[in-house]
């Protein structure tokens, strides 16, 4: 949860206060005390879209991802779950 908090009504009276405060940092809108929205700067966004995570099914995946998965390695701390696989 963001460090700053600040009301509904809050937010509507001082927009222009709190926005500058939200290009620095996150900040949690409440609306009857309850975490409602949080806002961030544009560039906050855009950074956490660039993380979006698509699911494909396995035959959806073009010939150059099936090669990559082939060629790829299991790091070496992964090898105290092969048991599970055995």
């Amino acid at each position: 949860m963001p460090n700053i908090s600040v009301s509904s009504a809050e937010f509507l009276k001082s927009y222009g206060r709190i926005s500058d405060t939200a290009v620095r940092e996150p900040v949690s809108i409440t609306s009857h005390g309850r975490e409602r929205l949080v806002l961030i700067s544009a560039e906050e966004y855009r950074r956490l879209k660039r993380n979006d995570r698509v699911a494909l099914y396995a035959w959806e995946l073009s010939d150059e991802d099936v090669a990559a998965l082939e060629a790829s390695e299991a790091p070496p701390e992964s090898a105290q779950f092969d048991h599970e696989i055995e």
